[in-house]
């Protein structure tokens, strides 16, 4: 399977430098310590399809020159992954259609919720997002081509989707895997897992945590997402074991 991901966002829910902050991480000069709410893109085939609009999306979507989007898949709707929806519009002008949706009825529920204007079915003086709406259940699904596994895990009390799609995953904002979605990760090529910090977090894996889970699963590489300013990128990584990585933006991944 001919797969490209590229990375728009690796930085938690505040981003990486945090409003405010004046820490190392924050004033660091290395560019893969700059890092934007968290996304990738996955292309294949000629499709171009986006994991979570952030409220990031027009600056991700710029920098790494996408022209045309093909489908947008939804973790969970909370505001880091959610915000940057009304954004499609121009590949709507662009394309003259609607941009295929998916996520879990209750994802979809909070999404209708804050973007009703696209979904309302009433004239409107200005542009709103076009939007073809498919609920993700517990089975697999195509999205432009490419089937996509949904995997439950645990945002603290939450249940949230990863996705597997061929030898790859993306996980983010995980703080569990149960282990019937353990089951569902063996035998991949590539693996993206949260890694907040080091220190415990309620709703988040940590840098160790990751790494069991890495050692437990085996994939051929590992990436760490999801990363808060704790982290300085070079320091952190070099202290990762042999085929563990940080992801960073604009991070390729080629399978």
């Amino acid at each position: 399977m001919n797969l490209k991901i590229t990375v728009l966002g690796s930085g938690t829910s505040s981003g990486v430098p945090t409003i405010g902050c004046s820490c190392a991480v924050c004033l660091s000069e290395d560019p893969r310590d700059n890092r934007l709410r968290p996304s990738i893109l996955v292309q294949h085939a000629g499709r171009n399809i986006v994991i979570d609009t952030t409220p990031d999306f027009r600056t991700q979507v710029l920098r790494s020159g996408l022209e045309r989007l093909d489908a947008v898949v939804f973790t969970h709707a909370h505001a880091d992954h959610i915000l940057g929806l009304d954004d499609i519009r121009p590949f709507n002008y662009r394309q003259q259609a609607a941009i295929p949706l998916f996520a879990s009825a209750p994802t979809f529920s909070v999404i209708r919720r804050i973007f009703d204007y696209a979904f309302e079915d009433r004239g409107h003086s200005s542009a709103v997002p076009k939007l073809e709406v498919n609920l993700i259940t517990d089975t697999p699904f195509d999205v432009a081509g490419l089937e996509f596994e949904p995997i439950p895990v645990l945002h603290g009390r939450s249940t949230v989707l990863g996705f597997r799609f061929g030898r790859f995953a993306y996980l983010t904002d995980h703080s569990e895997i149960p282990e019937s979605s353990l089951e569902k990760l063996r035998g991949l090529d590539v693996l993206f897992l949260d890694a907040l910090r080091h220190k415990p977090h309620p709703t988040h894996s940590t840098v160790a945590d990751s790494i069991a889970t890495a050692r437990l699963l085996k994939p051929g590489r590992t990436f760490f997402t999801h990363i808060c300013h704790d982290l300085p990128h070079q320091l952190t990584e070099a202290a990762l074991p042999p085929g563990i990585f940080l992801a960073y933006d604009g991070l390729e991944i080629q399978g």
